[in-house]
């Protein structure tokens, strides 16, 4: 399925970097990051958006390997859980249920 969202996209304008893969340069350059998650993006494929992070300019290039740095999983799947508590928190993703 794909899932792409241009308020999830434009939400991360003027966010902080959740990546924060040293040395992190979290500023203006945030955007939405799509994160590397085997099964669900390929060679010019993203992965839906709601699989994504806040991420500066050096955070994506390394999750994309376009620079060098060093994350795990575990980095990964924090990023992506305080991206999407922020998604929650301000509406863009609505659970049925959570008041």
């Amino acid at each position: 399925m794909r899932v792409v969202s241009k308020k999830l996209r434009d939400s991360a304008r003027g966010q902080s970097c959740t990546l924060r893969i040293a040395p992190c340069a979290s500023d203006e350059t945030v955007v939405l990051c799509h994160l590397p998650i085997k099964g669900f993006g390929g060679m010019g494929m993203k992965v839906p958006d709601v699989f994504a992070a806040f991420g500066c300019e050096h955070c994506h290039a390394v999750i994309d390997g376009r620079a060098w740095g060093e994350f795990t999983a575990a980095d990964l799947l924090r990023a992506l859980a305080e991206t999407q508590m922020q998604w929650i928190e301000s509406g863009l993703i609505k659970i049925q249920g959570v008041a």
